[in-house]
């Protein structure tokens, strides 16, 4: 099973980015269907999960060795921006502050900013970020985002080193006979 994942890394980035879609899909689902809104800390994880999706969608499409590094290294900035993030977020629903912020407010934002720069619907959060709406084995939605951003982050950095220190298989030599 591990050559499996390990020995073929497009295969590899493809299953993780199929995973984040599947992620932001349940996200979707909790905000559209469930009711629950997201708070910043939230939209800022999603964006997150959009990069991680997106680079190693393109790593793994992508046929040479040097494109296919790049996206899992920019892959795995995002995912570590994302589990940093998940974990602030935990640790405001652990201790919540006396006073809750947890980013600016979307009526600030549009005062100070053209209504252009506004974030697009789907991305705008509101909401407290200590908040613990919705629960499933006793983690919150923001103890699960973390544990998935930082197993992304582990599995691309094995992914980026197996890559990385592989020796490049054998290529036999054509040979013409005349």
């Amino acid at each position: 099973m591990i050559d499996w994942y390990f020995g073929a890394p497009r295969r590899a980035l493809a299953l993780i980015c199929l995973a984040c879609i599947a992620m932001l899909a349940f996200g979707m689902y909790l905000q559209h269907v469930v009711g629950l809104e997201p708070c910043p800390m939230c939209v800022v994880q999603r964006y997150a999960l959009v990069l991680v999706a997106v680079f190693t969608g393109l790593g793994a499409a992508s046929g040479g060795k040097a494109l296919r590094v790049a996206g899992m290294l920019l892959a795995l900035v995002a995912a570590l921006g994302g589990a940093y993030t998940a974990a602030s977020q935990s640790w405001l629903q652990w201790y919540p502050p006396e006073v809750v912020t947890c980013g600016r407010d979307i009526y600030g934002m549009i005062e100070t900013f053209p209504l252009q720069r506004a974030l697009p619907m789907i991305f705008r959060g509101a909401g407290d970020c200590s908040q613990v709406d919705w629960t499933f084995l006793g983690l919150s939605i923001a103890n699960w985002s973390f544990i998935a951003f930082a197993g992304f982050s582990v599995l691309l950095l094995v992914l980026l080193l197996v890559l990385l220190f592989r020796r490049a298989a054998p290529r036999q030599a054509l040979r013409t006979a005349f």
